[in-house]
């Protein structure tokens, strides 16, 4: 069996789950590194601001690293709050020692200011463990007080890095979030004496608490499977701008990255199409399902949770429909993200409102399957294609929308089923709404046998 990478967070634990060793953890796990932990010290902290810290005694901080290294091994470590310049001497002594792969993320000052780092370390900081640090992973702020060079835009980004490779790591990285450089975010990589850009869309968000831990982290996990700085960069910078794409908003001040995004939206994608599949072999299954389908087909779509949700590519339905084949309901193909905009339009609308709400079937509308549920206890509403604005109706894909909104309106919440009786070149429609694409299925059978009995 492969071995498992080993890594080891030396940092202070924020009780706020944002960053720290927490987002630390978080990040190797995600990565699929099996993490370990020297604790620093302990803050009270929450998305506003630091309140207290406390430093963890010195013995206890070189215990935690003698115990992890001699029983189970560190492929690489990283550091992110020292605080005291006592304990950047121990952990640079105990990576000379043990020759380990070093990230320094040389945490100096906490996103809402207070300082995570004595005034005093700061010189030992550059002197003792820059000098044995792989990589050093500097924000703007931060590469202006290691170098002395004010930041302000690419160009001021090299000459720092410049300056800081000077005190010893084999490699820096000058992170330019803090940078204006339009609507991109360029981090830049020096080594072995070349400069090597990774550029990432620059995303309109508050939840950045957290966001060089992660990255640091991410650089961490890569080097212990003896990646190179530049292939560990490249996948980190992948890492944080999903993290930080899909941040959480919890908090009144900066929210967290999350971390998990990289491997939660690769797990949701694959229980969407699961769900789906069961929701088709489960309508194939009851043949009475075909008197429900439409002269356009229908057709069953599920969407991501609403916090991985960007857009109609997040939903997945069945390419070509479900077909009636041989008084049978038939599923052309298998399911598949972006296979129906119509459909994903609308969960995206109902969505909005209760993001429960992910699955969704059209089925034909009739007086009949409108009683039916009645009887069966769903909850129902509509909307009238005809009372749509002119310049709605004008607009490619507006009306279902703006139907959909106005029917939750009329009942203040989402209902099982939203009908309407169609237009000119439109055939009404009935849908079928519910937790998951499973969820709708059985509301459709429901209704195929009620109708049969």
């Amino acid at each position: 069996m492969a071995k498992i990478p080993v890594t080891l967070t030396i940092a202070g634990s924020d009780s706020g789950g944002g960053a720290g060793i927490q987002a630390d953890l978080k990040t190797f796990a995600a990565l699929g590194a099996h993490g370990t932990v020297a604790l620093t010290a302990i803050t009270a902290q929450n998305t506003e601001g630091v309140y207290a810290i406390q430093d963890v005694e010195l013995k206890i901080i070189e215990k935690q690293l003698d115990v992890v290294i001699d029983d189970i091994g560190v492929d690489a470590a990283k550091t992110g709050m020292l605080h005291r310049k006592e304990v950047i001497k121990l952990v640079a002594e105990k990576v000379r020692v043990h020759n380990l792969p070093l990230v320094v993320d040389p945490v100096m000052v906490s996103k809402s200011g207070s300082r995570l780092l004595m005034k005093e370390a700061e010189d030992a900081l550059k002197e003792l463990l820059l000098p044995v640090a792989t990589v050093v992973t500097p924000n703007a702020v931060e590469a202006e007080v290691l170098s002395g060079i004010r930041v302000r835009n690419v160009k001021d980004m090299e000459k720092v890095a410049k300056v800081i490779a000077k005190f010893g790591p084999k490699a820096v990285v000058v992170k330019g979030g803090h940078v204006d450089t339009g609507n991109q975010v360029v981090d830049l990589l020096y080594t072995d004496e070349e400069f090597t850009r990774f550029i990432g869309k620059k995303i309109n968000t508050k939840n950045t608490h957290g966001t060089g831990c992660v990255f640091s982290a991410a650089i961490t996990v890569e080097l212990a499977r003896r990646k190179s700085v530049k292939e560990a960069v490249k996948t980190a910078k992948e890492f944080i701008g999903r993290a930080v794409e899909y941040g959480l908003p919890l908090g009144k001040g900066h929210g967290p990255v999350n971390p998990t995004a990289w491997m939660q939206i690769p797990a949701e994608k694959y229980h969407v199409i699961d769900n789906l599949s069961r929701a088709v072999e489960l309508i194939e299954a009851n043949h009475e399902v075909a008197n429900l389908i439409p002269e356009v087909q229908s057709n069953i779509a599920m969407a991501l949770p609403k916090l991985y949700l960007g857009g109609v590519g997040d939903v997945a339905a069945i390419p070509g429909r479900i077909i009636k084949l041989k008084n049978r309901p038939q599923a052309s193909e298998a399911p598949a993200f972006g296979a129906s905009s119509h459909l994903a339009r609308i969960l995206l609308t109902v969505m909005e409102e209760d993001p429960r709400k992910r699955g969704l079937m059209n089925i034909k509308y009739s007086e009949e399957v409108i009683e039916t549920c009645k009887k069966l206890g769903y909850t129902i509403s509509s909307f009238d294609r005809k009372e749509e604005p002119k310049e709605l109706k004008e607009r490619e894909g507006g009306t279902l929308p703006w139907g959909i909104r106005l029917a939750i309106k009329k009942v203040g919440f989402v209902p099982d089923i939203i009908y309407d009786l169609g237009d000119v070149g439109k055939e009404p429609m009935v849908r079928v709404f519910g937790e998951d694409a499973v969820d709708v299925a059985h509301k459709v059978v429901k209704i195929a046998n009620a109708i049969v009995r």
